[in-house]
């Protein structure tokens, strides 16, 4: 009988980063749909109206947040690359599933971005505009993966403070179930 959140010895441990990779794909894949379909739908300059304040408009973003910064393109390219690569990193150090959620969502938005001025790039390396369509009109215009960075950033900032950290080896590389819950 094996005592309780005892592992298996036929039961290969599952790697921390695989929840956040599955996370950051789905955002990567969700961003990459809705800007083909705002490029698809949007590229002659039409603005589709929805509710309120909500507007659905193409914006070709070449700068940082909000456009700041366009002159700067590829340097805050280079710098989203590092971001990319600090956050695969961190991904196998958070023990909490929902600390690697929101670093899923932070990691697959970022990625979003950054492809975008990979693909789109017309001038250089890394120097392609991001697109944006999301338009609140009271906010500057955003995509899903602005939205999947914020969240997750957010998320990040109240779930990863409580995270204990790399797991010892002799947990084989997860948390035992029963601290899956532990809100400490």
């Amino acid at each position: 009988m094996q005592e309780r959140g005892a592992q298996s010895p036929l039961a290969a441990p599952r790697p921390r980063w695989l929840l956040v990779g599955a996370v950051a794909g789905i955002v990567l894949i969700a961003d990459q749909a809705t800007k083909a379909l705002a490029l698809a739908t949007l590229d002659d300059g039409n603005t589709v109206e929805l509710v309120g304040s909500l507007r659905f408009r193409l914006v070709f973003n070449r700068g940082a947040a909000f456009g700041l910064g366009s002159r700067f393109a590829p340097l805050i390219a280079l710098l989203g690359v590092v971001v990319v690569a600090v956050l695969a990193r961190a991904g196998g150090t958070l023990r909490r599933p929902w600390a690697r959620i929101s670093l899923g969502l932070v990691l697959g938005g970022a990625v979003g971005n950054l492809a975008d001025r990979l693909l789109r790039s017309d001038g250089g390396a890394l120097s392609g505009a991001v697109v944006d369509f999301i338009d609140l009109q009271w906010w500057p215009v955003f995509n899903l993966a602005d939205t999947a960075i914020t969240v997750g950033a957010v998320l990040l900032a109240f779930t990863a403070g409580d995270d204990p950290g790399p797991a010892s080896q002799a947990s084989g590389g997860d948390e035992r179930p029963d601290e899956r819950f532990d809100r400490r």
